[in-house]
């Protein structure tokens, strides 16, 4: 009777723990998934091109399948130069001049982003924001530096984006990959707390893929589009005697100056009020210091 009952103690003792570690095998599948898109990726490499195809699986040192992006030798990849451009002209008629300037835009395929125009005593000011393709950014620059006015002030600058925008596309297409693996694994889950895991993941990874998404859409358009800053002055001269401003006008502005003067005079000598009421103040105790020297005298 006791070997019976210390059979049946053994073929229980032996299926507890065959369940416990199928528990424990499906756990530790599912943890090395989740810590794998955590791990940061070996297969980081200087200068894929921008589409990305994994053809096979990537291997490392000991032969073990990798599902990352690994680039290859005869890949290439365009270089990504942004170029952007800031130009300040002289100018002898605004109106006339903007008229050419739209010529010139359009014959080079660009657009105007942005237009704002400030008219003051001093001067007229038309600020354009442009933006043209990048292979027509040179010929823009060239056709307002000849011919539209006097060029003031001039800058141009190209920024290489080429290993941001590659850092950024490889990082994408290895998230691309991780996110089928979880969809794969949210099929195949097992219990509710590996399905939250997992779906937690999912949204993770979404997320950070829209985010990449936006920036190489940016980085492409800043790219192709090249922009310009260009502003388009003209400087009133109204005190000049060559002026073409009449004797009445510039009679009347003198008096408006004259009379503004006289304003900021006397409002500058009402603010020193406090010390006004000190003046009498000083006066008494000057005499009293007099008479009473006089006395000791």
């Amino acid at each position: 009777m006791k070997k019976i009952i210390f059979l049946l103690s053994g073929l229980i003792l032996i299926n507890c723990s065959k369940s416990n570690g199928e528990k424990q095998e499906l756990k530790a599948d599912l943890m090395e998934v989740i810590s794998e898109d955590k791990a940061p990726s070996s297969a980081a490499a200087p200068l894929p091109p921008p589409a990305f195809v994994s053809e096979k699986p990537a291997s490392d040192e000991n032969g073990t399948n990798k599902d990352v992006y690994t680039p290859k030798k005869t890949d290439t990849i365009s270089k990504k130069i942004i170029k952007n451009g800031d130009m300040k002209i002289q100018v002898g008629d605004i109106k006339k001049t903007q008229n050419q300037v739209n010529e010139i835009i359009k014959k080079n395929n660009a657009y105007i982003q942005k237009e704002e125009f400030q008219n003051t005593d001093m001067d007229d000011n038309l600020t354009l924001i442009i933006r043209v393709p990048h292979k027509n950014f040179d010929a823009l620059i060239n056709s307002f530096s000849n011919g539209v006015g006097t060029v003031l002030s001039k800058n141009i600058s190209s920024n290489d984006v080429t290993e941001e925008y590659t850092d950024i596309a490889i990082k994408l297409a290895n998230k691309k990959i991780y996110l089928e693996k979880y969809r794969d694994m949210l099929k195949s889950a097992a219990t509710t707390k590996d399905m939250l895991e997992i779906q937690e993941n999912i949204r993770e990874l979404e997320d950070e893929i829209d985010v990449a998404e936006g920036r190489l859409r940016f980085i492409d358009d800043r790219v192709n589009y090249s922009t310009l800053n260009l502003n388009l002055y003209k400087e009133k001269v109204r005190s000049s005697t060559t002026s073409k401003i009449g004797f009445g006008s510039r009679f009347m502005d003198s008096l408006t100056e004259g009379w503004n003067s006289f304003v900021g005079f006397l409002l500058g000598m009402v603010s020193l009020w406090p010390f006004f009421l000190l003046i009498p103040v000083i006066i008494v105790l000057w005499r009293k210091w007099r008479s009473k020297k006089k006395n000791q005298n």
